[in-house]
């Protein structure tokens, strides 16, 4: 959420920030509401007062044997039209947080224009592309002989979920064990264990609600629960409304768990395979800092996932994305795109953000500045550490033998058993 004080006073500045991500802000509007909440708010404040005033006469009077039920009556009155202030001040101000609320965030000054991911910036690639002496199959292929279920899993739940079993299995656990140790113990991250479901408050304090609630599964028993669509609701949902001391920052997590959405605005895409699931595997990482260090962390989490793909010996691209392709809350984001041979180009793996102090306004997340004695927001940033199930296919796709099989990457080995190969 932006600061509301920068509508009052660089109403301008938000415009053309806000044009930079194709977005239309209606700022008649926003100047109408704001006009209202003006008067209306000068209005109480001059009720409350004329109450106050009107009080203190009443107790001189009765101190003095007055009869004082007009007077009271007078005061009744004014109780009346002050209850009626307030509940439209509330009103007004209900409107504005709504609008205030479906508001993205002013992007960084060193993101790219642009509309969509065909402006995406290429701004590094790692590892060489592998170079096959037969066709290369995709991992849908590759995977149903070797224990990847796509009619299994639709059985059980729908399209969009899969049934792994065996090698393949063990497989996505190997590759999940090897982040979360990687991120613990070379990175220093805090591995942290949360719940899957998240309430409205959690939702919308790292911006998934109002705007995505199409894309989050509700629990029919409670429909204040969600599924957590990324772990990066509830981890970073651990310093809402919390003060932190300046020794404590930076607060680094790493987190595995399953994310469920219903990708709402995907319908026919991605059908095929793994690519895009209602239920998915992800080692996220989240960073809570100072102000003035997000830039440098923002460049380090992305290395921490780079990091992954460079121990699978995995081709990617880093990419930084334009203005109208980056999300709703981050002013910046890097996207690492794996190599897939399957399908003959790169594709997201993961996506590293920096929201600045976004998701702090909202989840009034804060820090003491020792200069100064105050609060202050909190920079938030977080990433995939990575996707896991695109992790297992880009590793299918890329370690691929001519009979069908798959070389195990030299890193995974230890974690079955020196298993080289799945056939």
């Amino acid at each position: 959420m932006l600061d509301p004080r920068l509508f009052r006073s660089e109403l301008d500045y938000v415009q053309q920030q806000l044009q930079r991500r194709n977005f239309n802000f209606d700022a008649n509007g926003y100047q109408i509401l704001e006009e209202r909440r003006k008067d209306i708010q000068v209005k109480t404040q001059e009720l409350q007062s004329e109450r106050n005033t009107r009080s203190k006469i009443i107790g001189q009077a009765k101190a003095q044997g007055q009869d004082i039920q007009p007077l009271l009556d007078q005061v009744e009155n004014l109780g009346d039209q002050l209850k009626l202030a307030e509940t439209e001040l509330q009103d007004v101000q209900a409107q504005l947080t709504i609008l205030l609320e479906g508001i993205p965030n002013i992007l960084d000054e060193s993101v790219p224009a642009g509309k969509s991911d065909t402006d995406n910036i290429e701004v590094s690639r790692w590892g060489n592309i592998p170079v096959f002496d037969f066709a290369p199959k995709d991992h849908v292929d590759l995977g149903e002989p070797l224990g990847m279920n796509f009619e299994l899993g639709a059985k059980i739940a729908s399209a969009r979920f899969v049934v792994l079993t065996g090698k393949l299995a063990s497989l996505q656990r190997a590759i999940i064990q090897l982040m979360l140790d990687t991120h613990s113990n070379e990175h220093q991250y805090q591995e942290t264990y949360v719940p899957f479901m998240a309430n409205a408050a959690s939702l919308r304090g790292t911006g998934q609600l109002p705007k995505f609630e199409a894309d989050l599964f509700t629990v029919k028993n409670d429909p204040t629960l969600y599924l957590i669509p990324t772990a990066e609701v509830p981890v970073t949902n651990i310093v809402r409304d919390v003060i932190l001391e300046a020794k404590q920052l930076p607060l680094k997590f790493v987190c595995h768990s399953p994310c469920f959405r219903s990708e709402a605005g995907a319908y026919g895409s991605d059908v095929r395979g793994m690519i895009r699931q209602h239920q998915f595997e992800k080692v996220e990482l989240v960073q809570i800092v100072k102000p003035e260090e997000s830039v440098q962390a923002h460049e380090e989490l992305t290395a921490h996932a780079e990091t992954i793909l460079k121990k699978l010996q995995l081709p990617y691209r880093k990419v930084l994305l334009c203005a109208g392709d980056t999300g709703f809350s981050s002013a910046k984001t890097y996207d690492l795109e794996v190599w897939l041979p399957g399908q003959q180009k790169y594709r997201e793996i993961s996506s590293c953000s920096n929201f600045k102090d976004f998701q702090a306004r909202r989840l009034q997340a804060r820090w003491r500045n020792p200069e100064t004695g105050k609060p202050e927001l909190v920079h938030t940033l977080n990433g995939s550490g990575l996707a896991a199930g695109r992790t297992l296919i880009a590793i299918m796709e890329n370690y691929q033998n001519a009979d069908g099989s798959i070389t195990v990457p030299e890193v995974l080995r230890h974690y079955l058993g020196g298993l080289e190969k799945i056939s």
